[in-house]
């Protein structure tokens, strides 16, 4: 305790320098001691006076002693340091905000970044203990889904897995369900998370006002309970915390609101309201349907190995006892955070490295205009070396210039990139998980200043360096005749423009790949004809359309109206639109009529879509044999499928399946004709390179509550009809939502908006990167043209022509540049792989790509040195001549 005080003291010295003490006084007094007693010895008044400071060994170091026993020497150099750098800075503004801006660019890109990528990958998730929070998976067959390491969890598995371990504290289970909302205004679709009774429990959540779900909730007769999302309780509730144990209307029904969830607790983040999931005796059976999710809380004591080791057991244990369900199926336990963010972390460590390496060229950026600035200052560090001051003492001195030009860099930097951030969370909050929770937090401000610390003074220490070598006599002799830059500078600044160079073409060629892959996506054919086509999607409520008669009627006559508006040139309709990343769609055994029996476990999954007649005309998928579905094909009448061309060749590789019968598990055991073979259609991504094998199956004998109707606008824009459309539906039940209101092309450009993301932000990153590199090879012959005046005027007296010198000039500003080029075309090569898995129909060794790049930065290059090297052709020779 005594040596902090010691310490907090001296630091309080050391602060209050500048204020009146009583250290002068004191040694005034003693001096005036030592001065009389030498008058009395015999010595003149003068003779007394110098002997007495002899003895104290004069006034200014005795005061100076004596402040450093009651301060810190090191940090009042410091602080004397900053005062100076800020004086010098401020008599030179423009060069201060120069470089300021441009290394805040750099360390904005990398705070906006990194806040993103904190919030997603390294920020813990925001439950208590969420190490301990567990995602388990059930792992499919590998011959019945090729390529898929993990697949949802079916009922009885679940339960199974819940009553033979003890590995969990917790286990819950939760699916999805669409649920209309009717309040204050027309009917709302929402997404609903139907969860179990446990599952608060597992993740410990803390409402925001009123209860979590909990036991006893989920029970037949006590399940009308509803938790509201943060977001949907802003923005519907007017954040009004009375909603709480108010009753609300879902699919005509009342539920009572129990509680709100905040947003950035909410588990699935896409959710808007939370319900009790309710099993029947029947629905706790079903082992081969897999559409939930799981999630756990381990034991206190119990790592995740054992916990997979339990499971592997239960797994194999259940492959023995339900054979025709559970064969070959295992299961995996994930940390949840790891399986939330494994999927993009590849991604978001690419862009980081982009944006470290726009840093890296801001750096060099700024490096170069200190050099040119404290080279200038050669004479005034050359006069202060011979005043007696040290080699580090003028390090500390330029140092702590850069210092003050970083801090500054990191306040225009967190600006930067709080306005970018905002604008990247608007644009990528559906497409990442926890975006919530994406915000400039501590660890971000210590990212931010570090960073700009370290960029500013690894930025300024070549150049102090380089200054500190120079030899004193020489800089005292500027102005004597002597012109030039000291020995070498010259190609230190030309390795800093080779450095922006390598690494913005780095970031060029990366952008270019990118951009061709998106291209080429939205090149590839998916099987239909996306243009002039408009989607919805309508789910009917069981309380108003139990029956699947009635699901049936309504989508018929809800078709026809449609097909009566004008402009209306044909609709349809189909349970989950291809490229729709919202909705996968189904995945079915199929078992062949004629052919040995297998169990259920290990027949072919294929794709099973339900449409409407008319669906293939409307979007203009091709009927390869056979018919479409027709109005006819209805449940009393033979069940009839539709087969896709990569489903025939694979069922039946060395036969026509015309004629051939099916039966599609877990729908029914009724044998089905295949009347017709469509072509391939690219369901789930643009990007996957084989097809899914496909079963189409008409409405009518496969009823379903929801469709999505797609309809084909006779001309553009097809969003025109929406009004009608929907006037259509409600003017057939005025209490039904319609949700995903959409262009064929606005699905498929949802598909690609992770790529797109990628791409944007790789080639903003690489845009600033070129323009950084623009600046330094400008300010780099700029530079050199000042430097070289005397010289130009020379080779113009003597005749040399405008063109001469505009082409020694920019020649000698190109020289870098294609030094620069050669190295980032060797980095890029040498890079590529790491780019391979986000590309689709380009090598990442692209030669196109890579020259194309290559002309861009050149161009800009070109451009960059022409106007100095104009300037030069300006020189009046006769005053170049006379100058010094």
């Amino acid at each position: 305790m005594r040596s902090l005080r010691a310490w907090l003291l001296r630091i309080r010295a050391t602060l209050s320098r500048s204020a009146p003490d009583d250290a002068h006084e004191e040694l005034t007094s003693h001096l005036q001691l030592h001065i009389d007693d030498h008058v009395r010895a015999g010595l003149t008044p003068d003779a007394a006076r110098r002997q007495a400071l002899l003895a104290l060994g004069g006034m200014a170091a005795t005061t100076d002693a004596y402040h450093d026993r009651r301060g810190l020497p090191p940090l009042e150099s410091g602080l004397r340091d900053a005062r100076h750098a800020m004086r010098i800075l401020r008599k030179n503004p423009a060069f201060a905000l120069s470089a300021i801006v441009i290394l805040g660019l750099g360390i904005g890109a990398n705070s906006a970044m990194f806040s993103i990528f904190n919030a997603v990958v390294l920020r813990p998730l925001p439950f208590a203990e969420p190490a301990r929070i567990m995602r388990v998976w059930q792992v499919p067959p590998p011959q019945l889904f090729p390529g898929r390491r993990i697949f949802a969890v079916s009922p009885a598995n679940y339960l199974d897995w819940r009553a033979q371990t003890d590995v969990f504290d917790h286990t819950a289970i939760y699916g999805f369900r669409r649920v209309s909302l009717t309040w204050q205004v027309d009917p709302e679709a929402l997404l609903a998370a139907a969860v179990s009774s446990d599952f608060f429990n597992v993740l410990r959540v803390t409402p925001l006002a009123g209860r979590t779900l909990g036991p006893g909730d989920d029970e037949p007769g006590h399940a009308h309970v509803v938790m509201l999302g943060e977001r949907l309780w802003r923005t519907h509730f007017g954040s009004d915390p009375g909603i709480v144990g108010q009753p609300i209307t879902l699919n005509d029904e009342p539920f009572t609101v129990v509680g709100i969830i905040p947003q950035r607790q909410a588990l699935p983040d896409n959710a808007q309201l939370w319900i009790p999931l309710v099993w029947t005796p029947q629905d706790r059976a079903v082992r081969s349907n897999h559409t939930y999710l799981v999630i756990a809380r381990l034991t206190p004591g119990v790592e995740v190995q054992r916990a997979q080791v339990e499971l592997t057991t239960i797994s194999q244990r259940l492959a023995q006892h339900y054979p025709a369900d559970d064969q070959g199926w295992g299961a995996v336990v994930l940390p949840l955070q790891e399986d939330l963010v494994g999927a993009v972390r590849p991604m978001l460590v690419l862009l980081l490295g982009v944006v470290g390496l726009v840093a890296l060229i801001a750096c060099a950026n700024l490096a170069n205009l200190l050099l040119a600035r404290t080279l200038g200052r050669a004479k005034e560090i050359a006069v202060r070396t011979a005043l007696g001051a040290t080699r580090g003492r003028i390090l500390q001195q330029l140092l702590t210039e850069s210092l003050l030009l970083g801090v500054g860099a990191a306040l225009v930097g967190l600006l930067i990139g709080q306005l970018a951030l905002t604008g990247l969370v608007h644009s990528i909050a559906q497409y990442l998980p926890r975006a919530a929770e994406i915000s400039v937090d501590s660890h971000v401000l210590a990212f931010t200043f570090a960073l700009a610390v370290a960029t500013a003074l690894l930025a300024g220490a070549a150049p102090a360096w380089r200054l500190t070598r120079t030899n004193p006599n020489d800089a005292l002799k500027q102005g004597l005749g002597r012109t030039g830059s000291p020995s070498g500078e010259h190609w230190v600044r030309r390795a800093f423009v080779v450095t922006e160079v390598a690494f913005a073409l780095m970031l060029l060629v990366g952008a270019g790949l990118l951009l061709r892959t998106l291209s080429h996506l939205r090149a590839v054919d998916p099987g239909f004809d996306p243009r002039n086509l408009l989607t919805m999607t309508v789910e009917l409520p069981a309380s108003r359309y139990a029956r699947p008669a009635q699901q049936v009627r309504f989508f018929d006559e809800a078709l026809r109206r449609i097909r009566t508006i004008p402009g209306v040139e044909s609709a349809a309709g189909i349970d989950s639109l291809p490229l729709d990343r919202l909705d996968g769609g189904s995945n079915l055994p199929v078992a062949i009529d004629g052919r040995p029996v297998r169990p259920l476990s290990e027949q072919p999954v294929v794709a099973a879509r339900v449409i409407t007649p008319g669906y293939l005309r409307t979007v203009q998928m091709k009927l390869v044999t056979g018919r479409d579905v027709a109005v006819s094909d209805v449940l009393d009448r033979p069940a009839v499928a539709l087969v896709s061309q990569s489903m025939a060749r694979q069922l039946w590789p060395n036969d026509s399946p015309m004629g051939k019968r099916l039966r599609i598990g877990l729908i029914s055991n009724v044998p089905r004709e295949v009347v017709g073979i469509v072509n391939d259609v690219k369901l789930a991504s643009l990007d996957v390179h084989d097809v899914e094998a496909t079963v189409y199956l008409p409405l009518a004998q496969v009823p379903t509550p929801f469709l999505s109707l797609v309809v084909r606008a006779t001309d553009n824009p097809p969003e025109r009809l929406t009004p009608a459309v929907i006037q259509s539906i409600r003017g057939l039940d005025p209490g039904q939502p319609v949700r995903n209101v959409l262009t064929m092309d606005d699905v498929i450009g949802g598909s690609l908006e992770r790529q797109r993301f990628a791409m944007r932000l790789v080639t903003t990153f690489a845009g600033l990167a070129l323009a950084l590199a623009a600046v330094g090879i400008y300010s780099v012959l700029s530079y050199t043209v000042s430097q070289r005046v005397r010289e130009i005027g020379i080779r113009l007296a003597l005749g040399a022509s405008t063109r001469d010198v505009l082409q020694l000039v920019m020649l000698d500003g190109l020289k870098p540049t294609f030094l620069g080029m050669g190295i980032g075309l060797l980095g890029a090569w040498a890079l590529g792989g790491a780019l391979n898995r986000f590309l689709f129909g380009v090598r990442a060794h692209d030669l196109m790509t890579l020259s194309a790049v290559s002309l861009i930065a050149l161009a800009v290059s070109v451009i960059a040195t022409f106007t100095p090297a104009l300037r030069a052709t300006r020189v009046e020779p006769s005053l170049a001549l006379r100058s010094e």
